[in-house]
């Protein structure tokens, strides 16, 4: 008697508890399991987009270096998907840098700054933005853009301030201003001392003294 006394106790103070917390026991166990399953659907989700941008990069790679309009259109497709649909992604970065490079070999000037400005202003890598500003300076000095070209090359980004110098070198020379150009020129050669630009840029230097 004893004995079932004590039982009816043990589960009373059970009851008891339950009736306290097993509402709040579930909700908990609820939102463990959400939890862990809105994870795994967001992983889910995360690699199912990445697969997708990889595809469309692929695509516009294989674009970039066949040649007609139909590669061309494909070429731009791919890239304009990727801007809009994978935005945040390496992809669409990438593609874009991969994508200006293609049209700016085409002779498609426009096409290709248009790529750029989007990476510069859109990009999610720094690198890569950094890669698209020296670029973009370099298209528009080839078409005499000069004031622009100079206005991409200024605050260079770290580990960026040796090519930025060089680029700048070569707009200010287009510019006839040869004394600008080779101080320019001379700030790169000390910045990237020992790197494999160096030897040309000690040639432009040269250059510029034998026009003096």
């Amino acid at each position: 008697m004893a004995y079932d006394l004590e039982e009816q106790e043990k589960l009373d103070a059970i009851k008891d508890w339950w009736t306290r917390y097993g509402t709040l026991c579930v909700v908990l166990a609820f939102v463990v399991l959400a939890g862990i399953l809105g994870w795994r659907g967001w992983q889910w989700y995360q690699n199912h987009q990445n697969t997708q941008a990889m595809g469309y990069f692929e695509a516009l790679e294989a674009a970039s270096v066949m040649t007609g309009e139909e590669a061309d259109a494909r070429l731009v497709a791919a890239s304009s998907t990727l801007r809009a649909d994978f935005p945040k992604s390496g992809y669409a970065s990438r593609g874009a840098l991969v994508a200006a490079w293609a049209l700016q070999e085409r002779g498609n000037a426009d096409g290709a700054r248009e790529q750029l400005e989007w990476l510069i202003q859109q990009g999610s890598d720094p690198a890569l933005k950094a890669v698209a500003r020296l670029r973009l300076a370099g298209l528009l000095l080839e078409q005499k853009n000069f004031d622009a070209a100079l206005a991409q090359l200024n605050n260079p980004p770290e580990g960026f301030a040796g090519l930025y110098a060089d680029r700048k070198g070569d707009v200010l020379f287009a510019q006839q201003k040869l004394a600008d150009a080779r101080a320019a020129w001379q700030e790169a050669l000390g910045l990237l001392k020992g790197d494999a630009v160096e030897q040309l840029i000690q040639l432009k230097i040269d250059a510029i003294g034998e026009q003096q």
